[in-house]
């Protein structure tokens, strides 16, 4: 029997340890309305969501130095407004705005619909074990 870890996740499954965590969020880090968004389409749910000053963003892996790869949502202005950018950080420091959105399920189509293919579920492991993106 596999022994359950303090989230009451097991412990061999850190991409829905991370989303528990993430799920349970204080609303002052992250709107609670993105992660649930995001936590109910399956593409973005087999990832690894990060959340760092307000934004939520996604790993193809779980360890550090997360892909930074993948499109992310970004609060916008303090308000209840959402900006979609593609990180370029393995390439060089970089960030490509891919559009806006007014609402939490707006942004996460939109994220969901830039995801490059083949991109999950999440590799537990670092970016120097992931495949190359085409």
């Amino acid at each position: 029997m596999v022994e359950k870890h303090i989230l009451g996740t097991a412990p061999d499954d850190p991409v829905a340890a991370q989303w528990q965590v993430v799920r349970d969020m204080d609303a002052t880090f992250i709107d609670k309305a993105l992660v649930e968004a995001a936590y109910a389409n399956p593409a973005l749910r087999a990832l690894f969501p990060l959340v760092t000053h307000g934004s939520l963003q996604f790993s193809r892996c779980t360890r550090f130095p997360w892909s930074q790869d993948l499109p992310s949502v970004f609060p916008y202005d303090g308000e209840r407004y959402f900006s979609v950018r593609r990180l370029h950080e393995p390439r060089g420091s970089g960030r490509e705005q891919i559009g806006g959105a007014v609402t939490a399920d707006e942004a996460v189509e939109l994220v969901a619909s830039h995801l490059p293919p083949g991109c999950g579920p999440a590799l537990d492991g670092t970016p120097d074990d992931l495949e190359p993106l085409n």
